[in-house]
């Protein structure tokens, strides 16, 4: 159950609140410092089963709660599993999708294209990292009073609201792995949520590994990913 999104009675617009217009020389220093802090965020499938303080956590979904959203209806939850018991019966969930997908859903060209990450069904991970956050989107949001609302691009929001967390646990100090077994509905009953509610993502988060190794890949020029009119 929640409120609305938004606070009735209030005046509809406020003035501009915190802004801070930057020099220009400020500003280009401020984007080459943030470039360089996201090139050093790599996907990692090694971690660590070394705790992350409560508090970070809680601050980086804070930091998602607040991206954008259609008509600002924030359609999304964060379920975050710490409990060993709980985090096997994800893997467990998780793998028998993977085996399937690997075995009989997945096209040879899907496979050959996953092949140089090195990437199987079998996702230990799950466990050892000390967090998985499950990402879910919500079709309609749920008044106390029991009414509800239909949310707006749900796929968009929710797919922002999950690029700002990943940026944020990166920027705290932590890794992530962007894991996304399909179907994901084991989610739904293994955490407790509702039907209305489909899981995006599951987000493994946690340190590296003492021996962690990554791909040696790199990542697409401006040219190629940009153009300008």
């Amino acid at each position: 159950m929640s409120t609305l999104p938004f606070n009735q009675g209030q005046p509809p617009f406020i003035p501009l609140p915190a802004f801070v217009r930057r020099p220009e020389n400020e500003m280009i220093e401020r984007s080459r410092d943030f470039l360089a802090e996201m090139r050093r965020r790599r996907t990692i499938r090694e971690f660590s089963d070394e705790a992350i303080p409560d508090e970070v956590i809680e601050n980086c979904l804070r930091v998602a709660g607040t991206a954008p959203s259609g008509a600002n209806h924030q359609p999304w939850h964060f379920a975050v599993v710490r409990d060993p018991a709980l985090k096997h019966k994800i893997r467990e969930g998780a793998e028998a999708e993977e085996r399937e997908f690997y075995a009989h859903r997945a096209p040879q060209e899907w496979k050959d294209a996953l092949a140089p990450l090195g990437t199987d069904a079998d996702k230990p991970f799950l466990e050892t990292a000390p967090c998985l956050i499950a990402i879910f989107g919500q079709k309609k949001t749920v008044l106390d009073d029991g009414c509800e609302l239909k949310n707006y691009y749900v796929p968009e929001s929710v797919s922002i609201a999950a690029g700002f967390l990943i940026a944020a646990l990166h920027h705290a100090g932590l890794a992530t792995l962007t894991h996304t077994p399909s179907p994901m509905n084991f989610l739904n009953s293994l955490l407790g949520r509702p039907q209305h509610e489909k899981p995006y993502i599951l987000l493994v988060v946690g340190y590296p590994s003492e021996h962690c190794q990554v791909p040696n890949i790199g990542k697409k020029t401006l040219d190629q990913i940009a153009s300008f009119h």
